[in-house]
This record gives C-alpha cells, structure tokens and sequence, in this order.
C-alpha cells in the first residue's frame, strides 16, 4: 500500500520521518499492537492518525494533557479530519453531543481523557462504537514506577477489553526498559503480543550544559550571561514560586522583557500567558506547571535555575527545544542546596499510610464540614508544622486519581466514591514508591556529575547502551 500518498493527501507532506512508515505497516498490515518510543518532535501522532483515516473503524486517542488535545484536534480539523475530544473542559451538553456524534460514525478520532474511564455512562455507551484502535499517548503514565503515574491510567487494560480489545498503539518520549515492561503488562499484554519500535532519544541539535553554581546571585549571573547570547522565545525553569518571582523582579528593574507563568496563578491569566507564548518569541519564566501541550518549534534555550527531580522530567522539559531542527542551549544550574529542596518535595510528595488514614477517616466522618471549612480546617487537624508543606494536596490529589473521591474542596462538592484506594493504605507499595522517588534525584545528580558526555549519559539512562556517538561535540564535557 502506498501510504506516502495517504501522507501527503491528509497531512501535505511528501515523505515521512524516521521510523514513522515502520509503525503504520504494523498496524495496518501486520495487525500487530506497537510501543512506540520517539523523541519529543518526532511525529508520533502520524503513527496512529494516518492509520486511522485509512481504515476502517475509529480511533480512541488517551491524552491525559488537555492542552495537548485540543492542539492536536485544531490541527486535524484545519486539515478538514473529523476529530473531536472529550474532557473536563467542556460542559456536559458537549460532552453528550460528541459523544453521539462519535457513536453516529461522524468522529473518525475522539481524543478523551483517562478520567473518562470512571464515568460509567460513558464507557457503556462508547463500548457501542465500531472502535478499531486504541491510541494511548504519555504512556509512561500507566506505569506507577514512571516519573509522572496517573492511577486512571491504570483502568486502560479494563477499558480495552470493554471495547473489545481493539488494535493498541502505546506512545511516550520518555520510558526507561523496566517503565516499558510495566506498561506492557499493565496493558494486559504479553511481550511477543506487542512489537517495540525504540527509536532513540538523541536531540544532537541540543546543547547540553551544566554549571556549578554557589550562591542566587551566581545562578542569576549564569543566566544573565545565557541571555546575551541567546535571543528569542526561551524558557527558564524554576522549583519554587518564590524563587521565579524575585528572579522576575530583577528582571524588571533591569528592563528585560519577560512573562511569568506558575501553578498558583489564575486560570485566564495562565491561559492568556500560554497564547502569548505560543503567539511571540518572548522569554518565559516558569515552574514545571508550564510546558505540557506546548508546540513552539523555535524555542532556542531552556535553562533549568534549579536542579529538576528526575531526569526524565528534565528530558521532557528540554524535548521542547529547538524542534525546528536548529540549536538550542539546554543549561543546567546545579547548587547542592537544590538536592535538600528536592529531597523535602518528594518527602512531602509521598505521605506515609498513616496520613492517607486520618485523611480518610475525617473525610469518612465529617464530609459536609470539610467542604464548608475547606483545607485550612484540614492542615489544622493534621497539624502542618511548615506552611509550604503540601502532602494533603498530595493526598486530596491521589485519592482522586485512584477514584475514591469525586468533586472538589474549592467548590465544596468533595465526596468519597465508596471505591477504597488499597494502594495508598499499603505501606509496602508507599515505601517503594518513595524509594523510586529519591533514585530517580540521585541519578538526576549523577547527569550533573557525569564526567564523559551528557548525550551519551541520556541514552543509557533511557536503555541505549550500545549509543554511538561517545564523542557528540554538543555538550560543555565534549566539545
């Protein structure tokens, strides 16, 4: 089958990336369900749209981005393909009416969220489509020991087998081998059922730099530094709230043009900054909170102020650069004081059984006070001796994620599902979880302290041990 001409008659383009035409003759020929590994900017959404548009049946994409749908479903409706999603950003008319549309046969691809799979009318109802493949995107949410597990994920195998099992496509830019092997069996699947498509993580445009830094007014004279060299839309990464805006009002006083961007900020104002971003070449200043969903292809450096929790999140953070092709500075700013900041986020992003058991059992007693008195009256039951410590958002949040509570405190509608999060109560998974948490900063700290070449300390990390190019000329150790 020519599938260059499909390519060029849906997508406008004449010949496909590495490793794209591989996948579609998988799926469409063999009928085989692929694991898909490819950098940030590599075209995975080729791999499962086009074959969607040249079979018969539907697709189901799984994104858990919001941001991330709506690009890619803007970008196939300009091209004139029936696509839609279904998420928490669209009212419950909406929701019903694509989800009709889709059952009509009039979405050939419906992006929809992981929360999806908890809304039982939903599931009963989709389960009546002609479903011929399942895409799931961020795949390496599926696997608790990834760096960024969503429990809902957890619910693909049963939604797969309720749809009847139709062809998989799992997609993700950053799995390490034993990530990769939980996704395949939490999929339900055996590893000869399933063909990996590994296609590096190498970004040789990218120029990876790391500086040992002593003290804030050095980190800010790195990056001073940084920017009179480097022009153009850029982002620089900050842990902490705090540290971003005394760094943003340095800025202003010294008349560098810049936006801000972080969790705590009002939904329009991040949205307007999102779209301004996206829009102009401007220098942003951000936490970990800004990122996902973004598609600038002419981003020329990312500086990381503090050290990041893992290195998959900091490859992920640095895959946004230089997509278009050309070279990007990828800076990393190490103080040692970063490891003990680092090492209290995961403390507090790791609540013990014990936590997650008064937690609940005040949910279970007194459910109409908490929502009228909020998570003060929360932190003061639980005694929070450290007002920055956050593990009851943590808690609040998983409960959700594993579906033992619906609603929220911030709109005084939080109630328990009935469905007991065994997970969170056993406290050997909980001290694994915490174990895996902290290998993953001290091999974040161990990139920092490579000796030989950051590329090639990448590739291993992610499973490519027989990386070639020991002597990449991209990075501050070979160059």
């Amino acid at each position: 089958m020519a599938y260059q001409k499909h390519l060029e008659k849906y997508f406008g383009h004449s010949s496909f990336q590495d490793g794209q035409e591989a996948v579609i003759k998988t799926l469409i020929e063999e009928k085989k369900h692929c694991l898909l590994l490819m950098p940030t900017g590599g075209g995975k959404s080729i791999c499962y749209q086009l074959p969607s548009l040249i079979s018969e049946g539907q697709t189901i994409v799984i994104s858990p981005l919001i941001a991330l749908m709506q690009d890619q479903v803007s970008k196939l409706k300009a091209k004139n393909i029936p696509a839609d999603f279904i998420n928490s950003s669209i009212s419950k008319e909406k929701k019903e009416s694509r989800l009709r549309a889709f059952l009509a046969g009039k979405i050939k691809i419906l992006y929809v969220s992981p929360e999806r799979f908890r809304v039982r009318s939903f599931v009963s109802e989709i389960s009546k489509a002609n479903i011929s493949l399942l895409a799931i995107d961020e795949a390496h949410c599926i696997s608790s020991w990834g760096h960024d597990f969503r429990p809902n994920y957890s619910r693909t195998a049963e939604f797969r087998k309720i749809i009847g099992n139709p062809l998989t496509i799992v997609l993700t830019a950053t799995a390490t081998p034993i990530v990769q092997t939980d996704i395949i069996k939490s999929l339900g699947l055996e590893e000869d059922e399933i063909k990996i498509f590994n296609h590096g993580i190498d970004r040789p445009n990218l120029r990876l730099e790391a500086l040992d830094t002593y003290s804030d007014d050095e980190k800010t004279a790195a990056i001073l530094q940084a920017l009179e060299h480097y022009s153009g839309a850029g982002i620089i990464y900050f842990s902490l709230i705090k540290t971003l805006e005394n760094f943003s009002e340095m800025l202003e006083r010294n008349k560098i043009p810049h936006i801000i961007y972080h969790g705590k900020l009002p939904h329009r104002q991040r949205r307007r900054t999102q779209k301004d971003f996206t829009d102009n070449d401007t220098l942003i200043l951000a936490t970990n909170a800004f990122g996902m969903g973004i598609d600038k292809h002419n981003l020329r450096f990312i500086i990381h102020a503090e050290l990041p929790n893992s290195v998959e999140s900091y490859y992920q953070e640095i895959g946004r650069a230089g997509r278009d092709g050309l070279g990007s500075l990828c800076l990393l700013l190490y103080c040692q004081e970063d490891i003990s900041k680092q090492m209290q986020f995961i403390a507090w992003s790791n609540p013990d059984e014990k936590f997650y058991a008064r937690l609940y059992a005040m949910l279970e007693d007194n459910i109409e006070k908490v929502n009228s008195e909020g998570s003060d009256y929360l932190r003061e039951q639980l005694v929070f001796k450290n007002k920055n410590d956050f593990r009851l958002e943590t808690a609040l949040a998983m409960l959700e994620r594993y579906g033992a509570t619906q609603g929220s405190l911030q709109k005084s509608n939080l109630s328990l599902t009935g469905d007991f999060p065994e997970k969170l109560f056993d406290k050997d998974h909980l001290a694994k979880k915490l174990l895996s948490d902290q290998k993953r900063l001290l091999d974040m700290v161990n990139y920092y302290k490579e000796e030989k070449c950051r590329h090639a300390f990448i590739a291993n990390y992610f499973g490519f041990e027989n990386y070639k190019n020991k002597d990449c000329g991209n990075c501050d150790l070979d160059s």
